[in-house]
């Protein structure tokens, strides 16, 4: 079976961190100078191994393999979230470089090839995983009119005509060309760590859904206001916040969490009472009918809030993502690859974050697999992995992609 060359992968990817680099890790977003440095340099690698290469008009990067039989898609994200890790993405990409390296390689896989992808904003500066649905032909002309940079305000068209791919077509793949699509990642979380394993086999990625709550009050001056007649919007928003956690548990399944992301009371000084309030809401789950139960609670709750007064309590949808189940033989490939090479050390995992492996996953049979983030550790500068996880992860993914290409689990 094809082998990977762990020094020449973690050589990649510490290349592709200087790239922005920031602290111990790097700050890319989406469509920005190293963003651009990092695709230009994918670019370099996959036409150096002889694929047809592109970067398309929403700024996904493409290599194609020449191989006329079978073939996988795999990929993920070059771009980073503001002041983060060095391996949130790239891992997957290089990943996804290096089995495209074995594969043509080796002469027992002449006729297969890996295609590769680096699918842009992954990490949701401008929408959510804009590159990924473009390349499933999912994302609208009208998605990209609409998109803006959620830092600076920065509208997604201005940023793609600096980036100097304005007029470019955007590619879109054909399912029916690949056996499938295979993402590397790192944990994210401290599960593989904890219990020793060196692979986590993904079974399915979460659904997300987010809103923005707002709530309206009466601004008023916060020394001569009395307290029976106010209209805090900060405090409306804190009973909100308190119900939803009171309310929730008995709703929810296993793996269920929610999060309010972020608070910001208007106008927000010492002496004023809030008139308006807004809060960032999350809720995810592998579930959809656990997700259709808590969302339904959560504006049973606000109309409630409503109904009760004295601030009037608003809500927005701001993200809907499908949960997706990842494919039993993908799983299965993974499994028999993680035994040859860590033998006892690998594990069948839900992924608490979500990847553009579940939007691929809407079109065609799709896995997924992490290596061990240290002290779960990620979204942060301090993300890491080490050299030796690196490695064996490689070899891994380099055996699960020859399995599924050979149809052999």
């Amino acid at each position: 079976m094809p082998t990977a060359n762990a020094d020449r992968v973690v050589a990649n990817l510490r290349q592709l961190a200087e790239f922005g680099k920031y602290k111990t890790g790097i700050h890319r977003p989406s469509l920005t100078p190293p963003h651009l440095q990092s695709m230009t340099w994918l670019k370099g690698e996959l036409e150096a191994l002889g694929h047809k290469t592109v970067i398309d008009g929403i700024g996904n990067v493409f290599g194609f393999s020449q191989a006329k039989g079978r073939k996988v898609l795999s990929g993920s994200h070059l771009e980073s979230q503001n002041h983060a890790g060095w391996l949130d993405g790239p891992l997957g990409v290089v990943y996804a470089l290096e089995a495209a390296r074995a594969i043509k390689a080796d002469p027992a896989f002449a006729d297969c090839g890996v295609d590769v992808g680096a699918w842009c904003d992954e990490e949701g500066h401008f929408g959510f995983f804009m590159g990924s649905r473009s390349a499933c032909g999912e994302l609208s002309e009208a998605d990209i009119d609409k998109a803006f940079d959620r830092t600076n305000g920065r509208k997604m068209r201005d940023a793609l005509a600096e980036s100097g791919l304005t007029g470019r077509e955007r590619v879109v793949v054909d399912p029916k060309q690949y056996v499938g699509y295979l993402e590397a990642h790192i944990e994210q979380g401290d599960w593989l760590e904890a219990t020793e394993q060196k692979i986590g086999v993904v079974t399915s990625i979460v659904g997300i859904r987010q809103f923005r709550i707002t709530f309206e009050g009466v601004q008023n001056h916060a020394g001569t206001t009395r307290m029976a007649i106010r209209k805090d919007a900060g405090l409306a928003l804190a009973r909100l916040a308190v119900d939803i956690d009171d309310r929730f548990p008995s709703l929810a399944g296993p793996r269920s969490v929610w999060t309010t992301g972020r608070i910001t009371l208007d106008p927000g000084g010492h002496s004023i009472i809030p008139g308006g309030a807004e809060m960032l809401f999350q809720i995810r789950d592998a579930d959809p009918a656990v997700l259709d139960r808590l969302e339904a609670a959560l504006l049973e709750m606000i109309a409630a809030a409503n109904a009760k007064g004295p601030c009037r309590v608003q809500t927005e949808a701001l993200r809907k993502t499908i949960p997706a189940v990842m494919a039993e033989p993908f799983q299965a490939a993974l499994d028999a690859a993680a035994e040859a090479f860590a033998p006892g050390k690998h594990e069948r995992i839900p992924s608490g974050a979500g990847h553009d492996a579940q939007v691929f996953a809407q079109h065609m049979p799709a896995g997924m697999m992490f290596v061990p983030s240290i002290g779960g550790i990620s979204h942060h500068w301090a993300e890491n992995t080490s050299d030796e996880d690196i490695g064996i992860g490689a070899q891994v993914f380099v055996d699960a992609v020859a399995r599924l290409l050979k149809g052999n689990q």
